[in-house]
C-alpha cells in the first residue's frame, strides 16, 4: 500500500493522511462523516458487492444511522426497497474473439485485448458480423450532429472512439453515450466496440482487466431493460485499436489525435469482421435502495420531495491486487453516504426547518449501471410527479481544500441559481466540469432523475485543469479508483468533506423552501424529459 502511494502527488500538495482507524486522535471537524466512512468501509464490509452479505451489513448500519435520526422509512419493507436483478458474469476462460479480413484471422485475447460487458441484458453468445466506425458514435440530430448518419448499420458491430466536439455541452454528449447501445438495437446494430485513444486513458488497461471477471448485472423485469435482445457490448485494449483499421486505408494514430484535439471525424466502413464466442453464467439476486423521509415542515409543501442520492453498492471481492481482493470503495462511495447521514443530522438540528419533504434514497447497483436509482426513480416510493429536485453525492474527493466547487449540472435548470447563490454567500465559487468527456453527467444516479424529466446536480469538488489539484485528482483515479486501495488507509482530508456537506445542505434548504419548484432552463437540451 505505501509503495502504491510513492508516485501519488498529495504529499506534494501538503497533505497528510488521517490518522489511522480506532487511533486516539481527538475528534474535529468532519470526524463523524470519517467515522461513518469507517463503519461502511470497513474489510468487514467486502466491499459492498450488490446482494451480497457485506451490503446487507452495510445496509442493517446505514438503517440504524437512520433511525438514530429519526427519519420515517418510505420503502416498500420499512426502510429496504427490493430490486430484483439478474447476476452474469462473463466466464473469459471459455470466450475468445478474432479478426478476420482480406490479410487472414488475428486472434484478440480474452480479456488481455477484447473485454466483453455482461451488463444490460443477457451476452450475445455467438457472433461473426462487419466492422463500421461511426466516429464519436453521438446521435444528436437536434444538435446539429450525426456520427451514424450514411452508415449502414444493419447487422453490424458499431466501433465508435472517445471525445466528441468541443462546441457541444458534456452533458449533451455524455446523454447522448448513454442512448447509443438502445438506439444502435433498434436500428440494427448487434454490437458495440468503444474505444478510448492512448490520451484520453481513464483507468489504464491493466486495471480493467483486473475488473472484468466482477459480475454485472441487469434487471430481472425485461421491461426494465434497455435492449430486449442480446446485444454485443464490448472494450479494447487502446495499445491495440489499431488492428481494427488494418486493411481500411485509414490510419488510427491520425484518428485518435483527431479525437484528442475534438476534431470532425469521420465514419466508414471497416475492412475486418468480429468473430466472438462469449461465455457467461447467471443467477438471480435481490439487493435493496433504502429510502427514508424527513417529513416538510409545511402543509402545502411537504407533499413535495427534494431527493438526496448516494450509491452504497462497491465492487465486493475481486481480482486480488498487491495481495488485497476487498475492494472496499471508502471515497466511491461511502464517502457519499456518509454525507447524506451527515447532512440529516445538520438539516434535524438546523433553526431553519426545511418546508419540503426531503427523501434520502441510498440506491444500489450504481456500478453495475445505476441499476438501484433507475428503478427508484421509474417507480418511486411516492409520487413521481411530487419529486422536484435530484441532488447527489458520488465519489466528492477530499484529498485537497475545498475552495471551489463543481455541482454538475448547474448550467440546465434553475437549480444553477440555488448553487450559485450559496456559493456566494460560503465563498465557494463555481466552476466548470474541467473534464467534461470523462461523462460524470450521466456516471452517477443524478442522471436516473434527469431521464425522467426530474433537475437534478451533482456535486463535486472544484478545480480547473493544469493545477495542482488536477494532478492529484488525475492520479487518484488511475492508482485508487475502483481498486482495493480506496480503502481507510489513504489520505484524507474530513474537514473538508465537511465543508462540502455544509454547503449542499445550505443548497438543499433553499431548494426546499422556495415557494416555487424547480425548472429546466429554456435551452436545456433536457427540458424535453420533464412530464
Amino acid at each position: 500500500m505505501r509503495m502504491f502511494f510513492h508516485a501519488f502527488p498529495l504529499l506534494a500538495l501538503g497533505l497528510a493522511a488521517p490518522a489511522a482507524a480506532g487511533s486516539a486522535a481527538p475528534r474535529s471537524d468532519g470526524a463523524r462523516w470519517w467515522s461513518h466512512v469507517q463503519a461502511i468501509a470497513n474489510d468487514g464490509m467486502e466491499g459492498r458487492g450488490t446482494g451480497t452479505p457485506g451490503y446487507d451489513r452495510a445496509a442493517d448500519y446505514v438503517i440504524g444511522q437512520l433511525k438514530a435520526l429519526g427519519l420515517k422509512p418510505m420503502g416498500v419493507d420499512g426502510f429496504k426497497q427490493p430490486v430484483a436483478f439478474v447476476e452474469q458474469i462473463v466466464d473469459s476462460s471459455r470466450s475468445s474473439a478474432t479478426l478476420v479480413g482480406a490479410q487472414g484471422e488475428t486472434t484478440l485475447s480474452v480479456p488481455g485485448d477484447l473485454i466483453f460487458s455482461g451488463g444490460g441484458g443477457p451476452v450475445v453468445e455467438s457472433i461473426d458480423a462487419p466492422l463500421v466506425f461511426a466516429g464519436y458514435g453521438l446521435h444528436l440530430p437536434e444538435a446539429g450532429h450525426d456520427d451514424f448518419a450514411g452508415l449502414d448499420l444493419k447487422g453490424k458491430i458499431v466501433v465508435v472512439i472517445s471525445g466528441g466536439p468541443s462546441a457541444m455541452s458534456g452533458a449533451l454528449k455524455s446523454h447522448a453515450r448513454s442512448e447509443r447501445a438502445q438506439w444502435l438495437a433498434r436500428q440494427g446494430a448487434v454490437g458495440l466496440i468503444q474505444l478510448v485513444t492512448p490520451g484520453q486513458v481513464e483507468i489504464p488497461w491493466p486495471r480493467r482487466i483486473a475488473l472484468a471477471g466482477a459480475p454485472a448485472l441487469y434487471y430481472a423485469d425485461a421491461s426494465l431493460r434497455d435492449t430486449q435482445a442480446p446485444f454485443l457490448g464490448a472494450q479494447l485494449d487502446p495499445a491495440k485499436s489499431a488492428l481494427l483499421f488494418e486493411g481500411s486505408g485509414q490510419d488510427f494514430a491520425a484518428i485518435a489525435a483527431a479525437a484528442d484535439a475534438s476534431a470532425p471525424i469521420r465514419g466508414f466502413p471497416l475492412a475486418q469482421r468480429l468473430k466472438a464466442q462469449v461465455a457467461a453464467t447467471r443467477r438471480t439476486l435481490s439487493s435493496p435502495n433504502l429510502i427514508a423521509v424527513m417529513p416538510g415542515s409545511d402543509p402545502k409543501l411537504a407533499s413535495e420531495y427534494v431527493v438526496l442520492s448516494a450509491h452504497l453498492d462497491g465492487y465486493g471481492i475481486g481480482t486480488p491486487v498487491r495481495g488485497d481482493a476487498i475492494y472496499n470503495g471508502a471515497f466511491d462511495n461511502a464517502s457519499g453516504v456518509a454525507s447524506l447521514l451527515e447532512i440529516a443530522r445538520l438539516l434535524k438540528a438546523g433553526k431553519a426547518k426545511p418546508k419540503r419533504s426531503i427523501l434520502f434514497a441510498i440506491v444500489t447497483a450504481e456500478e453495475k449501471g445505476l441499476l438501484g436509482s433507475r428503478y427508484f426513480a421509474r417507480r418511486p416510493t411516492v409520487p413521481q410527479k411530487s419529486i422536484v429536485a435530484d441532488l447527489n453525492f458520488d465519489m466528492a474527493l477530499p484529498i485537497f481544500p475545498l475552495t471551489s466547487v463543481t455541482p454538475v449540472g448547474y448550467d440546465q435548470s434553475s437549480l444553477g441559481q440555488d448553487a450559485a447563490a450559496v456559493s456566494r454567500a460560503m465563498n465557494l465559487p463555481i466552476v466548470p466540469d474541467p473534464f467534461p468527456d470523462r461523462n460524470v453527467f450521466i456516471r452517477s444516479d443524478q442522471y436516473a432523475f434527469i431521464r425522467e424529466g426530474i433537475p437534478a446536480l451533482f456535486f463535486k469538488y472544484g478545480f480547473r485543469a493544469g493545477t495542482p489539484e488536477a494532478e492529484t485528482e488525475k492520479a487518484w483515479r488511475a492508482n485508487l479508483y475502483h481498486s482495493p486501495f480506496d480503502d481507510l488507509d489513504q489520505p484524507v482530508m474530513p474537514a473538508e468533506s465537511a465543508k462540502l456537506n455544509d454547503y449542499v445542505t445550505a443548497v438543499t434548504l433553499r431548494v426546499a423552501n422556495a415557494p416555487a419548484r424547480p425548472t429546466w432552463n429554456a435551452d436545456s437540451f433536457f427540458r424535453r424529459f420533464a412530464k
